[in-house]
């Protein structure tokens, strides 16, 4: 069952990022939102370890919370607007919320 994971805290706060990497099924799909958008800052571990995911596993970044931060998608990162999250919510069998 394909699932959305949604995280939205910074990955340099604390292991919820490369905990739910771990847990990343083929089909699933992770959201960067909030401070998790970080993630994706050039240079950094965290980077590194989103662009060595297999190719199956989609990517998106909320683009409002990229433009705040001052960061753009890069790789096989999609940024998406809200109507978009909401859509891909409605995409995956599951969505599950790393709080």
């Amino acid at each position: 069952m394909a699932t959305l994971h949604v995280l939205s805290h910074s990955p340099f706060a604390d292991s919820r990022l490369a905990s739910c990497l771990r847990l990343l099924g083929a089909d699933d799909a992770l959201l960067l939102s909030g401070d998790a958008v970080y993630a994706l800052q050039p240079g950094t571990a965290n980077l590194q370890a989103l662009q060595l995911m297999p190719a199956r596993v989609a990517l998106y970044a909320l683009d409002e919370d990229l433009a705040a931060r001052g960061l753009q998608a890069c790789g096989r990162v999609q940024s998406v607007d809200y109507p978009t999250f909401v859509e891909l919510c409605t995409r995956y069998a599951k969505v599950n919320s790393w709080l």
